[in-house]
């Protein structure tokens, strides 16, 4: 596939999963998209599912091989589980940790904050304790 089609694959990639269907992102991935491929901003599709909150979105890309932990943009995202766990997006935390993300993984390349420390800046009890469930260490600047 030529680099040209890539690119606007990758970009409605993105599109759909931040406001499209799994049917859509399948149709996509069918097609050739790559599911950790990133538009031309950098954002990733799992990054933008995550963001937004759309748990089926996220599982789809998940399965399809999008990894967890990917950060994304250059310099004003994060890692999905951040930007889920940022927002108090419950179920999309629960899928990214089922599928092996970090929770004590910080973002900007581990100078940023964790989701743990993301979670707390809202009111989002039920995020906060699936992330220590999973082994979120808080206040924990070592890593």
């Amino acid at each position: 596939m030529n680099r040209r089609r890539q690119k606007k694959l990758s970009k409605r990639l993105v599109e759909a999963a931040t406001f499209g269907d799994s049917t859509q992102i399948n149709a996509l991935l069918r097609v050739g998209a790559c599911p950790e491929a990133s538009d031309t901003e950098g954002t990733t599709p799992l990054y933008a599912a995550s963001v937004n909150g759309a748990a089926d979105n996220a599982l789809c890309l998940l399965a399809a091989g999008a990894l967890p932990n990917t950060e994304s943009g250059h310099g004003t995202e994060g890692t999905p589980l951040c930007a889920a766990a940022c927002w108090g997006h419950t179920e999309t935390v629960r899928a990214l940790l089922t599928h092996g993300a970090d929770p004590n993984l910080r973002e900007d390349h581990g100078t940023g904050r964790s989701p743990l420390e993301w979670a707390t800046t809202g009111p989002y009890p039920e995020t906060i304790a699936m992330l220590l469930a999973a082994g979120a260490r808080p206040h924990d600047r070592a890593t």
